[in-house]
């Protein structure tokens, strides 16, 4: 079985598109795994000139959710233009969950439990010490009214972090 993104011929995991019927899944490879959940290689997003006439829903409602992504890029502007859904459908596209505000310095999307790197010496005020650059900080919180702001761990104390001095791991 292929990748019903990119068709690659690579060991495949179910990955489930959110928003819409009760268990609906995609058999996807790691690179299309991985790139949905950080940033986008647009080249490798070329194949949804392909996929987006799946079928299967699931695959219709994760290549239209992809190139509004990609929006950025003129072709896929124009497969997105070019892509027709029937209306339940199209309700389950816009049904997405919304993207985290939380962005590392990269702009690359933050979650609860995700491990960043400091890219810059921070002094904790009120601690008496400095993080170092390079410092790996596991299991981060995200502080729910400010998008700027997460929590984590450094050298046995819990810490307020703004996003632009880290980058995730």
């Amino acid at each position: 079985m292929t990748c019903q993104l990119c068709s690659a011929d690579a060991p495949l995991a179910a990955f489930d598109v959110t928003g819409g019927p009760a268990e609906a899944s995609i058999q996807i490879c790691a690179t299309c795994r991985d790139q949905i959940a950080g940033e986008l290689d647009p080249n490798h997003w070329r194949c949804l000139a392909t996929a987006m006439w799946s079928e299967t829903p699931a695959v219709q409602v994760q290549s239209a959710r992809l190139l509004k992504r990609l929006e950025g890029e003129d072709w896929a502007r124009d497969l997105a233009e070019q892509l027709w859904l029937d209306e339940e459908t199209q309700a389950w596209v816009d049904a997405a969950p919304a993207a985290s505000a939380h962005k590392d310095s990269n702009g690359a999307p933050l979650a609860a439990g995700d491990t960043v790197v400091l890219i810059k010496d921070l002094p904790v005020k009120g601690a008496g010490f400095t993080a170092k650059r390079g410092t790996a900080v596991r299991n981060i919180s995200l502080v729910a009214d400010n998008p700027e702001h997460i929590e984590g761990r450094v050298e046995g104390q819990r810490i307020v972090i703004l996003t632009k001095f880290v980058k995730r791991k």
